[in-house]
């Protein structure tokens, strides 16, 4: 009994740790990202499944050096950005985040509501207007404890893939091959594919949400009242990084999951462009083949897990936008306040939503709208990571906090992996290698 007891603390105490990292790891599945991964596995099989594995150590490293400034400095990115740099790269990079995110916005929306269609019979424009409604309502109006739990229980939307790699016979062998041996194509359609691999999984988004976030932690938690600082910042560092790791973890096996099951159901029944909802959805029938009416349950999981990750993608794309708004501007910020506290805070929540929504009605299929928008993630990110390798390391800044030398090693490789993604993307697109 006593046994069990102690099972259950530790278990509560590992779930106290849970908080920006896993909810940024399980937005960065969002339905950019299960469009990418779903067209990568359809298109190339399992020939790109190495990006995951290759990616995921930067992934955390990076990510947990935006959170690390973020809980060092108790500013988000924008505003260290502004303190330690000229006006003219602050505005670049605000306005880098802004374009990047509106156009996610928009993306994940019309993604929501072709998922939505798949299962409800109601127009296009109704659903995209309804679920933008409650999107709005939901981040301006509930507090940011109630939402932040919210956020943390739609993390389970994504589990319908991991359940699915298990559901039918796999070749373990080749998969795993292909997992850890790099297999590269010397054309503009692989490395356009991995570009968005890489810009749905490494999103400028994530870097300034996740600093912002953990702000929000510390005031929550009082860390820098009372004299807890530096003496509370230690465990509070310790608690950032396990949270990062396993929001990392959770996103990278997300993201891994998703290609095999493309490529399983997809690339070998010869599918190899997913050209709407109903295409990527097929990916899940293998879930509930037993069924009778396989092809309607797999679109109704299909369909919930686009729109719950779609629920708690767009508030972090909004919110991340306003929050490196507000820090360059000197405007109230932070979803603890109320709407009357923070006006120009929640109004650049209310006009990036807007503007995405309107990205919808100017002709773009909304499933291909999602991998050129994480292809764009992809070579925006880049200008941002050279940014944040430079903050992360400077003494002056992170004190004794800067960057070590694994850190430092694995942001400055982001970096490099990130810039020669996108160099050979435009160099193959340049010379007609298709």
């Amino acid at each position: 009994m006593k046994n069990i007891k102690r099972i259950i603390a530790k278990i509560k105490k590992t779930l106290k740790v849970i908080g920006p990292g896993v909810v940024t790891g399980a937005a960065d599945d969002e339905p950019s990202g299960i469009a990418t991964y779903t067209q990568t596995g359809a298109q190339f099989g399992y020939g790109q499944l190495w990006a995951t594995a290759c990616i995921f150590p930067f992934l955390v490293g990076i990510q947990e050096a935006c959170a690390r400034i973020g809980a060092v400095t108790g500013k988000g990115l924008a505003a260290v950005i502004k303190t330690h740099y000229n006006k003219k790269i602050l505005l670049f990079a605000v306005a880098l985040v802004f374009i990047a995110n509106t156009i996610n916005i928009g993306a994940d929306i019309g993604a929501m509501a072709a998922a939505a269609k798949l299962i409800i019979p109601i127009n296009f424009t109704i659903l995209t207007l309804f679920l933008t409604t409650v999107i709005l309502l939901l981040e301006i109006f509930t507090s940011y404890k109630t939402y932040s739990k919210i956020l943390k229980w739609l993390i389970l939307a994504l589990l319908a893939y991991p359940i699915t790699v298990f559901f039918f016979f796999q070749p373990w062998l080749e998969i795993f091959t292909a997992t850890f041996f790099a297999h590269i194509q010397f054309t503009f359609a692989f490395f356009f594919i991995i570009t968005g691999v890489l810009g749905t999984t490494i999103s400028p988004y994530m870097f300034f949400w996740e600093a912002s976030q953990e702000v929000e932690e510390e005031k929550s938690r009082h860390i820098w009242r009372k004299n807890l600082f530096p003496r509370g910042m230690k465990k509070f560092i310790h608690n950032l990084r396990l949270d990062n790791f396993f929001g990392m973890l959770f996103s990278a096996l997300g993201a891994w999951c998703i290609i095999v099951v493309a490529a399983t159901v997809l690339h070998s029944s010869g599918v190899t462009d997913i050209r709407n909802a109903a295409d990527a959805a097929r990916a899940l029938e293998p879930l509930v083949n037993t069924f009778p009416n396989a092809g309607l349950i797999a679109k109704i999981i299909f369909s919930v897990g686009i729109i719950g990750l779609g629920l708690l993608a767009v508030p972090v794309l909004s919110g991340s936008a306003s929050y490196a708004l507000s820090e360059a501007f000197n405007w109230d910020e932070g979803l603890n306040r109320k709407l009357k506290r923070a006006k120009h805070f929640y109004g650049v929540i209310i006009v990036a939503t807007l503007i995405g929504l309107m990205i919808n009605f100017v002709g773009f299929d909304p499933m291909k709208a999602l991998v050129f928008t994480a292809v764009f993630n992809g070579v925006v990110s880049v200008p941002l990571l050279f940014i944040i390798a430079r903050v992360a390391r400077n003494k002056e800044i992170m004190g004794d906090y800067r960057s070590g030398g694994v850190s430092n090693f694995l942001v400055w490789g982001t970096f490099c992996i990130m810039a020669v993604s996108a160099i050979a993307m435009f160099i193959t697109l340049g010379r007609g290698m298709f």
